[in-house]
């Protein structure tokens, strides 16, 4: 009598007879065996088919890619197989079998996954890929219930600009102005001011018209708020909770991010402390000449290795041109797409640097940091690096004034190492009624409209802050990702709403 099971089960049911329900990744026949990469979810294992079960080896005679199926067999230990086992299978039962499926094993285009995205989801890749997006936001959660926050669910629907006017997505509430949430923040801290230690997750929205790859229209942050929290509190508890997300996901889901290729060795190093600049020393070390030369030698070392990738795309073309069978063909002509692919990132990014460097070398205190200064700095750091106190001017209405220095305030960002730039932005709250009034009327809004969140600096104000984590960046550094489109199931992009 078999019992149902999930792949990932397996492990621990060794000489049982289980039933699996899935769908086959891939079926190859040697002889008088079919060989079945059997998928369901939860993990991939090897299913094998002999002859000698001839109802369960005819089934799958026509069965292609995606066929979706039950298996029963018996677990048997297998070295060779995903997982250290395979099922050993006496009967096959069809649920559907698939239509010749869209996407292969060959290398498809971008644009053709994104369009087939509903389909994409199914490859290993993404399932990892997802896999870890999936504890990332269970540890983030984990974090803050364990240390006391509560979860307060913010509004989507939201009557003002929170992050600059320039990026709303307007929509017609019922006859009235109302926009897409930027943020959950200022809902978040009238929270704040009745828990003391709040979080909020959900989806937020920018109409900001960016096709980089950092970019999305439509993510997802987390924003914890805490009453009497200054700046230096918010960077302890960036760092504590950076550092719990990234060993979470080392402990659970180490051969997802080996599956992905991600140098795991980088992530164990990610511990509080993390390194800290304020945006005045960042600046000066933009401007250093040492960090000029080093780029320089980083920008030879890369065309150096350019060359080479093109010298090993001419050595396997040369070899495609004398092999004749059909596997050895198709997986030349995989490994030359994985090269060329990498040469045209990388000649991208060689065409760019020169001006990235200038750009570092011109960079005028009181500008923004960019994506290119980002990179910069956070290519420096084997850890994320903390950046504080950045000009006014720059910044949000709501940050509080840094008094030593009135030019700036008192926020956070914290760059994610290797280059990933900024995954979380915060800052300590203006507490003070009239300095806030007065930003307002510097910035040009209109604060009838903010009443309900100024009353928070009439009854009882106290200091208080807060940050926002962005997932999808966030999954993109630590799976090591080169665009933020694959982190999120179905991503919104300017230009791109399918499916």
């Amino acid at each position: 009598m078999s019992t149902f099971s999930t792949v990932s089960l397996l492990p621990g049911l060794l000489n049982e007879t289980v039933t699996l329900r899935g769908w086959i990744r891939a079926i190859r026949s040697s002889g008088k065996i079919r060989f079945v990469e059997f998928r369901d979810g939860s993990g991939t294992c090897q299913c094998t088919v002999e002859a000698i079960h001839p109802e369960a080896f005819a089934a799958l005679e026509h069965c292609g890619q995606e066929t979706s199926l039950a298996v029963t067999g018996v677990v048997k230990a297998e070295p060779r197989s995903p997982g250290g086992v395979e099922v050993s299978v006496t009967d096959v039962s069809i649920y559907q079998i698939a239509e010749e499926y869209p996407i292969s094993r060959k290398e498809h285009g971008v644009d053709f996954l994104m369009q087939h995205r509903h389909l994409w989801l199914r490859s290993p890749r993404q399932e990892a890929i997802l896999r870890v997006r999936h504890r990332i936001i269970s540890a983030a959660r984990e974090f803050f219930d364990l240390d006391g926050f509560t979860l307060i669910d913010t509004p989507i629907f939201q009557p003002g600009a929170a992050e600059g006017a320039g990026t709303l997505f307007d929509v017609d509430y019922f006859g009235s102005p109302a926009y897409l949430a930027q943020t959950g923040q200022l809902y978040l801290e009238t929270a704040a001011m009745a828990m003391g230690k709040v979080y909020c997750f959900g989806p937020t929205f920018r109409a900001e018209k960016s096709k980089t790859r950092r970019h999305l229209t439509e993510f997802w942050m987390i924003e914890p708020e805490v009453a009497f929290y200054e700046l230096e509190d918010l960077e302890r508890l960036s760092e504590n909770f950076l550092s719990h997300i990234v060993q979470s996901v080392l402990q659970h889901n180490r051969a997802d991010l080996e599956a992905l290729g991600r140098d795991v060795s980088l992530l164990e190093t990610i511990q509080a402390p993390f390194p800290r600049l304020t945006y005045s020393e960042a600046v000066e070390l933009l401007h250093n000449p040492a960090l000029h030369e080093k780029l320089e030698q980083e920008l030879a070392a890369e065309q150096q290795r350019c060359k080479e990738l093109n010298q090993s795309i001419t050595d396997l073309e040369h070899q495609l041109s004398q092999v004749s069978k059909a596997w050895k063909v198709e997986k030349l002509k995989k490994e030359i797409q994985e090269l060329q692919d990498q040469v045209k990132e990388l000649e991208l990014w060689i065409s760019n640097q020169p001006a990235h460097i200038e750009d570092a070398k011109s960079f005028e205190w009181g500008h923004d940091f960019g994506g290119d200064e980002e990179t910069i700095l956070s290519k420096q750091f084997e850890r994320p690096l903390i950046v504080t106190e950045y000009p006014k001017e720059v910044k949000a209405f709501y940050m509080k004034e840094n008094e030593a220095d009135p030019r700036t305030v008192r926020n956070l960002d914290v760059l994610a190492p290797e280059g990933y730039g900024e995954i979380i932005g915060g800052s300590q709250r203006e507490d003070d009624l009239d300095k806030l009034l007065s930003r307002m009327q510097a910035e040009g809004m209109d604060p009838e409209p903010y009443q309900w969140y100024l009353d928070l600096r009439r009854y009882g104000s106290v200091p208080h802050g807060g940050f926002g984590l962005g997932i999808e960046r966030t999954v993109s550094w630590i799976c090591g990702l080169k665009h933020i489109r694959e982190t999120i199931p179905f991503p919104r992009l300017m230009g791109r709403m399918q499916p």
